[in-house]
């Protein structure tokens, strides 16, 4: 069989795989934010919050967080909490630990995702109700 055949298959399927799992704009009535403000404690536990909103789906619904600061490619994955999608805004607080010298008090970027795992053939896919990237301020509890 010819390579190019084979690699341009191979392309175009994950082409539709990053696509799938894209975040895509929220839908009216959906969102989610991030406070101004995170805390960053002595032994490397940070604590970001902010609110969502997000309308009814068929699978679990979550609000993941991640924060970066130094080095943009390098992300820190900060918790992830149950949401509850009934067009109403809610608190979100999610808490994660990271190396102690990893994070310093100061300048940091979050992006928060609110995300459904929503039952698809053999495996759940992921949808995004709702993203924000923001730039926040780390403060030493």
């Amino acid at each position: 069989m010819p390579v190019r055949p084979v690699l341009a298959a191979a392309l175009g399927g994950t082409v539709l795989l990053c696509a799938l799992a894209a975040p895509a704009a929220a839908a009216p009535g959906e969102s989610v934010t991030v406070d101004s403000t995170a805390r960053l404690a002595a032994d490397g536990t940070v604590t970001l919050s902010g609110t969502y909103r997000c309308l009814p789906g068929t699978g679990p619904v979550f609000v993941s967080s991640s924060v970066s600061q130094a080095d943009p490619r390098v992300r820190h994955g900060i918790g992830g909490n149950s949401a509850r999608c009934d067009g109403v805004e809610h608190r979100w607080e999610n808490t994660g630990k990271v190396s102690s010298e990893t994070l310093k008090a100061g300048s940091a970027h979050v992006q928060a995702n609110v995300m459904e795992l929503r039952p698809s053939g053999l495996a759940p896919l992921p949808v995004f109700h709702a993203t924000q990237d923001r730039d926040i301020t780390l403060v030493r509890s």
